[in-house]
C-alpha cells in the first residue's frame, strides 16, 4: 500500500510540473527577446512578452563551443494540431496542440487586452494586465504559472530601463541607468544574484560582456543574453 502511494504522488508530482519556465532571454540592450517553457516531451516553446507564441522546437548545440546554441530553434516535427475554421475567430490558425501538451488561448469573448494571447500551455495559466493597471503594462504578461512579473514604470523610473522586466517571482532584475557609460546603459546589471559588467567605450572590446555568463542558471531558470 506504502508502495502505491508514494508511486502516486510521483505521477501526481511530475503531473503539476510537467510544463515549466525554462528560460528568459534578453537581447544585448537589456530589453527582453522572449520566455521559454518546456513541456513534459521537452519541447521548448518561446513567447513573447504580450503573449504571442514565437517558435517551438528544440536547441542545437554549436560542435566547437559547449557554451553557444543556435538561436533559432531545431523545428518540432511531430504532432500539431491547429484550431480550424469552426472555432472562435480569436483561436483560428493558432496551434492546439504540440506533442501531447495542449495550448489554450483566450477567446474573443473575454478581456480585450487578453483576447488572441496564450492563456494555457498545458497545465501552466499564462495571465496579462488588463484596462485596470497602468496603461503601459496593458497587455504585458503578468504571471507564468505562480510566477509573478513585474516591470518598471513608464513614468518615474530611468530612461534607460523604463518599461523594462523588473522582477521575476522573488529575482530582482537591474539596469545600467542612462547616467551610466553609453556603452553601457539599459544593459543588464544583475538578475538576483547573477551579476553582469560590461566593456564601456573606454575599452576596446566596447560592449561585449566583461564579467557574468551569457547563459546562467538562477532557481531552475537559464538567464540568457544573446
Amino acid at each position: 500500500m506504502k508502495s502505491v502511494l508514494t508511486i502516486s504522488l510521483l505521477f501526481f508530482t511530475s503531473a503539476i510540473y510537467s510544463q515549466q519556465l525554462k528560460q528568459v532571454t534578453f537581447s544585448y540592450d537589456g530589453s527582453l527577446a522572449y520566455f521559454t517553457l518546456a513541456t513534459d516531451q521537452n519541447i521548448l516553446i518561446r513567447i513573447s512578452q504580450d503573449g504571442q507564441l514565437l517558435e517551438f522546437g528544440s536547441e542545437e548545440m554549436s560542435l566547437r563551443s559547449s557554451n553557444y546554441y543556435n538561436p533559432k530553434l531545431q523545428p518540432y516535427m511531430g504532432r500539431v494540431e491547429m484550431y480550424g475554421n469552426g472555432t472562435d475567430p480569436a483561436l483560428q490558425g493558432k496551434p492546439r496542440y504540440i506533442g501531447a501538451t495542449a495550448i489554450n488561448w483566450y477567446a474573443q469573448y473575454e478581456v480585450a487586452e487578453k483576447v488572441g494571447r496564450l492563456k494555457m500551455i498545458g497545465r501552466m495559466a499564462i495571465d496579462y494586465y488588463d484596462h485596470f493597471a497602468d496603461k503601459s503594462l496593458q497587455g504585458k504578461m503578468k504571471s507564468i504559472g505562480n510566477l509573478e512579473l513585474t516591470y518598471y514604470s513608464s513614468i518615474a523610473d530611468n530612461e534607460a530601463y523604463k518599461g523594462k522586466l523588473k522582477s521575476i517571482s522573488n529575482n530582482l532584475i537591474t539596469y545600467y541607468s542612462s547616467f551610466d557609460d553609453r556603452q553601457v546603459s539599459g544593459k543588464l546589471k544583475s538578475i538576483g544574484s547573477l551579476n553582469y559588467a560590461w566593456y564601456t567605450s573606454f575599452d576596446l572590446n566596447r560592449g561585449g560582456l566583461k564579467t557574468g555568463a551569457y547563459r546562467s542558471v538562477l532557481n531552475g531558470v537559464m538567464y540568457i543574453i544573446q
